[in-house]
């Protein structure tokens, strides 16, 4: 049986960074993968904002992931906190009971960025555990420019405890990066295509591989069909 696979991210270009060789090795392994951007990820911008030209960037690379659908919402960049936590819930809580995805992947809980705290936020509460609730696992990703930039203290820090191999993945991965060539930054800024590659090559490093993608379990459920 093939999985299907969610991917709630805040922005556009988050999907890609956090799990892009991820998406694409659930894809070529015949799973469904499907992706939420509840963000514009322009509108705080105070000149050259184009929403548009994102969300065409968006879906070329969903195409190129090998995503089925991609689902765009229009929250307001880098302000997801001027909006109530229970529209961005019900939005995330949409999605998930008309696909009933198995895996979720989103961010992790304490990033720098607003945006990406409040969506994690928003799909752990949208999961909340029920009786014969479908989703089994949620993964948070990390973030270049995000997650390394949060404040270095005990719990917060993100500490991965799963390793995805993406050997076969990451020059596809790094290819869809460029995509969203607007919000790509020259070396050594960490959101730049070398620091993609470095940061694919410090996973694989912690686990023995060559290039991997790194995700810390939030809720892993196992029942009889599933050991």
């Amino acid at each position: 049986m093939k999985n299907k696979i969610l991917i709630v991210a805040a922005h556009p270009d988050d999907e890609v960074l956090g799990a892009g060789g991820t998406i694409l090795k659930h894809a070529q392994n015949g799973d469904e993968v499907n992706i939420l951007i509840l963000g514009d990820g322009e509108s705080s911008r105070e000149a050259g904002a184009d929403i548009a030209k994102r969300e065409k960037q968006c879906q070329e690379v969903a195409e190129k992931l090998g995503a089925k659908n991609v689902y765009l919402e229009k929250f307001p960049d880098n302000a997801f906190d001027s909006v109530s936590l229970l529209k961005i819930t019900k939005k995330v809580e949409t999605i998930i009971n008309q696909l009933k995805p198995d895996t979720i992947y989103t961010h992790h809980a304490h990033d720098l960025n607003i945006d990406h705290r409040l969506t994690f936020q928003a799909v752990l509460t949208a999961c909340r555990p029920q009786p014969g609730f479908f989703v089994k696992k949620i993964l948070a990703f990390e973030i270049l420019s995000s997650t390394e930039w949060q404040v270095k203290d005990g719990g917060d820090i993100f500490c991965p405890n799963e390793y995805n191999n993406i050997e076969d993945f990451i020059e596809k991965k790094i290819e869809a990066s460029q995509v969203y060539k607007d919000e790509l930054r020259d070396y050594p800024h960490p959101r730049s295509i070398e620091g993609v590659k470095i940061l694919a090559q410090y996973r694989g490093l912690e686990a023995g591989l060559n290039f991997a993608e790194a995700f810390r379990i939030v809720r892993l459920i196992k029942d009889d069909k599933n050991l």
